[in-house]
């Protein structure tokens, strides 16, 4: 049984990101293998969080480039959308975890689709979440 993996924004913008090529490395094969596994699993805000730092903050793709990122990635994982209740779940975990608030939307939202594992270097790296766990692939 393969785990499900929820893929913070971060690695998605490794990927293509040329700056630092270890890291852009590792971020390519860790999504690579999660779309051969189907194993992969992002939310729509980190679908934004993507288009707007690679096209506003980093300025490494055009828009219309990002956008056919995104659907790139929206075919290859699974994509939950934000709900009401992972946003109410977020303000429990920023409160229990003291973390910042949109990553406790992204452990909310992990929980949610039942992720037994978060890949992100912006978390500590084997906390347990819930049930998810950070795993720092870099």
């Amino acid at each position: 049984m393969t785990v499900k993996q929820f893929f913070d924004t971060n690695v998605l913008i490794y990927a293509f990101d040329s700056s630092e090529p270890a890291k852009q490395q590792i971020a390519v094969d860790r999504l690579g293998e999660a779309v051969r596994n189907q194993s992969g699993v992002i939310s729509t805000q980190v679908l934004g969080e993507f288009f707007h730092s690679l096209v506003v903050r980093k300025q490494l793709l055009t828009a219309a480039e990002a956008e056919r990122v995104v659907n790139d990635f929206a075919s290859g994982f699974e994509v939950s959308d934000v709900t009401l209740p992972m946003v109410q779940s977020a303000i429990t975990i920023h409160q229990r975890f003291q973390l910042r608030y949109w990553d406790s939307l992204i452990v909310a939202t992990a929980n949610h689709c039942a992720c037994a594992e978060i890949v992100s270097e912006d978390m500590n790296d084997g906390q347990d979440y819930n049930g998810s766990i950070v795993r720092n692939p870099f």
